[in-house]
């Protein structure tokens, strides 16, 4: 890995030195199908010609391949000896002329790994799919560039493939002689160029709008998907969602969309959620639904294909200098995904689920030691990859909201218009978005960029009430604290709401105020001489980005009354900050399973519910002290049945309750109730046992030895797809067997004849909080290899096994010490890989003090 990285500092004399005006890409993937010969990588043609001036002719640069060989390389009309100038990622290019041709001749590996070209073989009928995902650099596995997002040019791409094949590219392409041929793009960067091919299912469509001058817009659509996902596509919602998003914005943006037509492909073995192709945006194809699923999902893929279709002015017609305003594209297109979702479409409750999922990414991410400012400092290939966290997306976004509120949802609009007029297929920096904010809004926009996007970590808000003696307000305050490696005290503009509960025992705002909170406390005059309140919520409507804490009334309110409170969006602002408490050892762990018994299954938003379902089962893996563990697995198993069977009949909170049984089943009753269910011996009305749902009992199954290799196998041949694969290879890895987990650990970590898919489902199957003991050994085996791992797999297949196999259910102060030791043992190992560790090592200290809080 570290022999492909770039740094910013070669990116920016790069930068400094050379312009591109143009490629020309020519790729044969024939050799995709067939028979595989030899022992090395099945590979492909690809020929790269760009043309490029040079400001200092005589200088030297280079440009990036990572292919397995090069047959030819010619600069300026001179060979080049491959053997010389070619080192396995960089071309070295010498003598530069002002005006410059390099050709490059090479053979490219497809990829297993998600990163590339990717090559995916359907199980269920034998046919290959390919697709590219490049972001951050992974371009330069399929054709030689110049690999960094400010050395945009125009791209024309070419493609050989099988006879029966449909080939995509960014532009419009047509068949003639064999060959698919695209219409050149625009001015783009090399990580947003894409290629998919192969026998897709494909459906069109058309989006045309008249635009302010009278002209007449019209997009191409389309929407594509395997042929085995076919039955399950419904195409049109998909088509509804773009319409509906390309309507929003060219209402607000003041700018038609630029990049011609607009396909969509959903592709097998994704690694990411989606990726902002100009023209021809990729899904992971789990966004196709195989069985029945909740609002919750429809929802979570409109809000990707809202936030994917901002980027096509936020990131593709204007681009970020270097991944250090990652942030530009990422905050902008998470906000406008929700923005939209609300504005446009029928998910109109999508702050809600921004305030509770999105954001939960966000201040997790805040806390680790690895936190970093929204505008961050990116050295490098590596730090770019591991920054798409959830500071650059959720927080930044979070902080878009508040910029929002702060200078009128006009100003911020007129900014953004402005600067796509202004950097339209340029490169930008904090400054210039920051200019033109200062322009629309007049206000001064360094104290605020300082305060938000320049410094790490979150504030927690808390009311501090004064009554007067015939009980109302005499003086409320919010007091703002900052953690002690992040002191920064931040102005926030706020909501404060004031909640009773009423006659009919609901609990409801009765008065806010909005104001703006700064320094270390302020007070709310408005509020003076209201009634006493019993809850006091300091972030109400959800304005700004912080942790809500509650003074002891409210705190206690919610005990007795979280269910009873009517306003969503309150209600799930109150979970969020009663999680955040239970992770920050303020609230036992306990504690707040017991607030999901009790209140969970009066919860309305769907997406809420699931999100409690996973916080439960988090406390109880997580943060509950070990002697609880099985009593409090207990209590949610008996929670979780009693209100699946009392969830209406076909409703989806049945079927949200029915996968939340699944996943904390352990006892006999329950597995046998789950088992039972599979074979249709036992039925809850209205409860539809489809494929999906199948698996996810399957799973606790196999975790508990009830569903054995025969049992998986037999469902495989039921669901011989390859999602089918991917849940079998699941459940086979959760078999509580000492055999079951050394076979897995050497798939995972001794080999990489694992797919990207498999490897992720493999130790997502490995891991299983129920076997803490079995897992035992591989605490030390993990901390003895991950640094060669790191040195021999790609960064993305890195990343997962380092996150995933973490010893973290090796709760122990002694894992705790062995994480310190190894950090201390290896100062000089890449600073991504010690940047997982040290994130992984927070969260098990973090773990620890929630174990401690939980014991009392």
């Amino acid at each position: 890995m570290p022999g492909e990285n770039l740094s910013r500092d070669e990116a920016r004399e790069r930068a400094a030195l050379l312009s591109v005006d143009g490629y020309e890409v020519s790729l044969d993937v024939r050799s995709a199908v067939g028979e595989h010969a030899g022992s090395g990588p099945r590979t492909f043609r690809s020929v790269t010609t760009i043309r490029f001036r040079c400001n200092e002719p005589g200088a030297s640069s280079f440009a990036d391949l990572i292919a397995p060989s090069v047959t030819a390389v010619s600069l300026n009309g001179r060979d080049l000896d491959p053997s010389e100038v070619f080192d396995g990622s960089r071309i070295v290019l010498e003598d530069l002329a002002a005006d410059n041709e390099l050709v490059v001749d090479a053979r490219c590996a497809y990829s297993r790994t998600g990163e590339g070209l990717h090559r995916f073989v359907d199980p269920e009928d034998g046919e290959v799919y390919l697709y590219t995902q490049y972001e951050p650099a992974d371009s330069r596995r399929v054709f030689a560039n110049f690999e960094q997002p400010d050395l945009k040019a125009p791209f024309r791409f070419e493609v050989r493939a099988p006879e029966e094949w449909t080939v995509w590219s960014n532009g419009a392409g047509e068949r003639a002689d064999g060959v698919w041929r695209f219409a050149e793009t625009k001015p783009i960067s090399t990580y947003i160029t894409c290629v998919v091919a192969g026998p897709y299912h494909y459906v069109t469509d058309l989006y045309e709008r008249t635009l302010a001058d009278g002209t007449r817009l019209r997009i191409p659509l389309g929407a594509l998907c395997r042929k085995g996902l076919a039955p399950y596509f419904d195409a049109d919602d998909v088509f509804l969602i773009t319409k509906q998003g390309l309507d929003f914005f060219h209402d607000h943006f003041d700018y038609p969309y630029p990049f011609g037509k607009y396909d969509q492909a959903f592709v097998p073995e994704y690694n990411l959620g989606a990726m902002e192709n100009p023209g021809l945006v990729t899904f992971r194809e789990e966004y196709i639904f195989r069985g029945k699923v909740t609002r919750a999902s429809y929802e979570g893929r409109a809000n990707t294909i809202l936030h994917e279709m901002a980027h096509m002015w936020f990131g593709d017609l204007v681009t970020m200098e270097w991944w250090d305003d990652l942030w530009l594209k990422e905050s902008f297109a998470d906000y406008m995904g929700a923005f939209a979702n609300v504005g446009a479409t029928r998910f109109t409750d999508a702050w809600i689920t921004f305030a509770n999922r999105r954001k939960a990414w966000a201040y997790r991410a805040d806390q680790l030691p690895s936190t970093h400012p929204v505008t961050a400092d990116i050295r490098d290939l590596e730090d770019a990859k591991l920054n798409f966290d959830g500071i650059t997306y959720a927080k930044g976004a979070s902080v878009l909201k508040q910029l929002a509120a702060y200078v009128g949802q006009d100003a911020f609009l007129e900014g953004a218009r402005r600067y796509f007029k202004r950097h339209a297929y340029g490169n930008t920096r904090l400054g210039d978005l920051l200019s033109v904010l200062e322009e629309t809004s007049g206000r001064d926009m360094a104290a605020w960029a300082r305060s938000w996007l320049q410094t790490a970590g979150v504030n927690a808000l808390t009311p501090q009430v004064l009554l007067t003696t015939d009980g109302r307000i005499d003086e409320l305050a919010v007091v703002q604290e900052a953690a002690e490696s992040h002191p920064e005290l931040r102005p926030h503009r706020v909501t404060v709401g004031l909640y009773r509960r009423g006659a009919d025992g609901a609990l409801e705002r009765y008065a806010r105020a909005e104001t703006d909170v700064e320094g270390p406390r302020t007070v709310v005059g408005a509020l003076a001489g209201e009634q006493a309140p019993e809850l006091v919520l300091v972030n109400d409507d959800d304005l700004t980005y912080c942790k809500i804490r509650f003074d002891a009334t409210s705190l206690a309110t919610l005990r007795a009354a979280l269910g009873d409170m009517t306003d969503p969006l309150a209600r799930a602002l109150c979970w969020s900050a009663l999680w955040n408490m239970t992770r920050d050892a303020l609230l036992p762990a306990r504690d707040f399973i017991d607030l999901v018994l009790r209140f969970a299954g009066r919860e309305s938003d769907i997406g809420v519910l699931q999100m409690l379902h996973a916080w439960a089962q988090s406390a109880l893996t997580h943060y509950a002290a070990p002697d609880w563990r099985e009593t409090g697995g207990t209590l949610l198993a008996e929670g979780a049945l009693r209100e699946l069977r009392e969830a209406g009949a076909g409703s989806e909170q049945q079927l949200a309750w029915a996968r939340f049984f699944a996943a904390v089943a352990s006892g006999d009753a329950d597995l046998r109730l789950l088992r039972d269910l599979l074979e249709g011996s036992e039925k809850i009305d209205g409860l539809e046992v489809d494929q999906e749902l199948r698996w996810a009992f399957l799973e606790p199954l196999a975790a508990h030895g009830v569903a054995d290799e025969a049992v998986l196998a037999a469902e495989l041949a039921r669901d011989d797809t390859a999602s089918g694969k991917r849940h079998q290879v699941r459940c086979l890895a959760a078999r509580p067997s000492a055999a079951v987990k050394a076979q897995a650990w050497a798939q995972v970590v001794e080999s990489d004849a694992l797919s990207n898919a498999l490897v992720e489902a493999t130790i997502a199957g490995f891991v299983q909080p129920a076997q803490r003991e079995l897992l035992a050994p591989y605490a030390e085996k993990y901390f003895a290899v991950i640094e060669r791992v790191w040195r021999e797999r790609s960064i993305q297949i890195g990343m997962d096994v380092v996150r995933g196999l973490f010893p973290g259910l090796r709760d122990s102060p002694e894992t705790l010490a062995a994480a310190d030791a190894w950090l201390a043992a290896h100062e000089g190992a890449a600073p991504a890989l010690r940047r997982l560790v040290l994130e992984a090592r927070d969260d098990l200290a973090r773990a620890l003090r929630g174990q401690a809080c939980d014991a009392g």
